[in-house]
């Protein structure tokens, strides 16, 4: 009776969920290679105006002054915007952007502001190009994208798109042909991120971690089924031969399938909800995919990184900065204060950095020793281990090798065993771990990713391991579409549609 029944609810999850398996495999292969279009730091670094020194006439000091704040800024970046210099401040009040050249505040984004930002970002005409209003498209379903609105979509005939919010005035989504691609052979059909449902976020969350959920269950029940069935003695006979498993045709592959890439099924869709955080106390903050600096009060983080004074806004003129490095292509400037000193940290076009210091001295990165003195003078009492990688390791690491290498690592003997990674470059907490987020790691990244350091560094051999599990789970996934119609159209009397040789469901 217990068998029967267990045979009946996998049956029928299987009937229900049998097209999120045959939509998750493949589409996992795609993740691999395509990610959903966006814009990022590096993107904006790249289409970005070199700084022109000439045209820098006011200091951080008395830009900041035309914003009448009582508190000083917690961070302080130059860059382009519009073809010009402005220092953008990050207070409580969000990011204010004020005009290097005159002093003037950036508030109103007109139609011609839009268009030309749209069309430095391509470097095509904006008359060529076809312009409307989006309220969201597929492009833009994300729930980021909902605080941008109303946003312009600029199209060209290059199938490049070009997404301006006129709340920022910045190019927030980008897209092009291949990208666009890309994402419908990965991101799109993977995450469900289809627009009707994507863009009622409460919805389309509720059908992925109850969709993952009961799709756990229904791998589970089958590998409990199939392990039931199989018989090592071969007690089965088909068509004359003993055999292990009582099954034929469709259905015999089936539980061959599911035998071997079960438990992967099961792992792969329990890991998926995980993706969801449908339970937060498991992963906390940080994680495998933290690239900025931890926002705690206090510790190692504060230690490196602390509070911008008035003082140092005053303390030296980006037009001193640039000059140290005349010869680079410095595309932002970022004032920050590395133990209570003020520091420039030029980025050049390539993502380079370089570090420029009152006294005139560039230099290509923070003294390694002397941020390990940092760091142990912020822990002295819970510091278990501080010291340099030059690779990835288990917690902190990237399929694509863009987080930043080598990196400082200090790891504490406090309850949470945290981890922080801080890079050389720029004093900057690249990555977080702690106990809060480990289990998070191993249940969600290690099981849906299979990030193992011990194959994720060899690389092509996880891309092989990888394709052969998503081959394996999609095969899986078919026979389970097969069954499923069957049982559906037997079920609702259509079998006479394909005549008296459709023969039983287990045939």
């Amino acid at each position: 009776m217990l068998k029967r029944s267990a045979i009946f609810v996998h049956r029928w999850l299987g009937v229900a969920l049998c097209l999120f398996f045959l939509v998750w495999f493949p589409s996992g292969i795609g993740m691999m290679y395509w990610d959903f279009p966006s814009v990022s730091a590096t993107d904006r670094l790249a289409r970005s105006l070199t700084l022109d020194p000439s045209t820098i006439r006011l200091s951080p000091a008395e830009a900041y002054a035309t914003l009448a704040q009582p508190q000083p800024p917690a961070q302080v970046r130059l860059n382009a915007f519009d073809g010009r210099p402005v220092y953008r401040f990050l207070a409580r009040q969000g990011e204010r952007i004020v005009y290097a050249d005159t002093g003037a505040q950036q508030v109103d984004v007109s139609n011609e502001m839009m268009a030309r930002v749209a069309s430095a970002w391509v470097g095509h005409p904006a008359s060529t190009a076809a312009v409307e209003a989006i309220d969201v498209d597929q492009w833009t379903v994300p729930g980021s994208y909902r605080s941008l609105a109303p946003l312009w979509k600029y199209s060209w005939p290059t199938g490049e798109h070009v997404y301006v919010s006129q709340t920022s005035g910045e190019v927030e989504q980008y897209t092009t042909t291949a990208s666009r691609i890309g994402a419908y052979l990965g991101p799109i059909p993977h995450w469900l991120y289809f627009t009707p449902l994507r863009r009622h976020q409460p919805q389309w969350s509720r059908v992925v971690i109850w969709s993952s959920g009961i799709g756990t269950v229904a791998a589970m029940l089958g590998i409990i089924i199939g392990i039931w069935m199989y018989s090592p003695s071969k007690r089965y006979r088909h068509a004359g031969v003993a055999t292990s498993i009582p099954y034929s045709g469709q259905k015999r592959w089936h539980a061959v399938l599911g035998l071997i890439f079960g438990v992967g099924a099961a792992t792969w869709a329990f890991s998926g909800l995980l993706s969801m955080d449908p339970f937060p106390t498991m992963t906390g903050t940080g994680g495998a995919a933290a690239d900025t600096a931890s926002t705690e009060n206090g510790g190692i983080p504060l230690a490196l990184r602390g509070p911008l004074s008035m003082a140092m806004l005053a303390s030296i003129h980006p037009r001193d900065a640039l000059s140290q490095v005349a010869n680079l292509d410095v595309r932002e400037l970022e004032l920050t204060s590395v133990a209570g000193e003020p520091f420039f940290i030029a980025v050049l076009g390539g993502g380079d950095t370089r570090v420029l210091t009152l006294d005139g001295r560039p230099a290509t990165e923070f003294d390694r020793r002397r941020i390990i003195d940092i760091v142990k003078a912020a822990e002295p009492a819970r510091l278990g281990d501080v010291r340099e990688l030059n690779q990835y390791d288990r917690y902190y690491l990237d399929r694509r090798r863009h987080r930043p290498l080598p990196v400082i690592l200090a790891r504490l003997n406090d309850a949470d065993q945290t981890r922080y990674y801080i890079d050389p470059k720029t004093a900057r907490v690249v990555g977080t771990y702690s106990s809060r987020n480990r289990v998070s790691r191993w249940l969600y990244h290690g099981l849906h990713s299979l990030d193992f350091p011990w194959l994720y560094n060899h690389r092509p051999a996880w891309d092989i391991v990888v394709i052969v599990f998503m081959a394996g789970g999609t095969a899986l996934a078919a026979t389970a579409f097969v069954l499923a119609w069957r049982v559906v159209r037997h079920s609702f009397g259509a079998r006479h549609l394909e005549g008296l040789s459709a023969g039983p469901l287990s045939r």
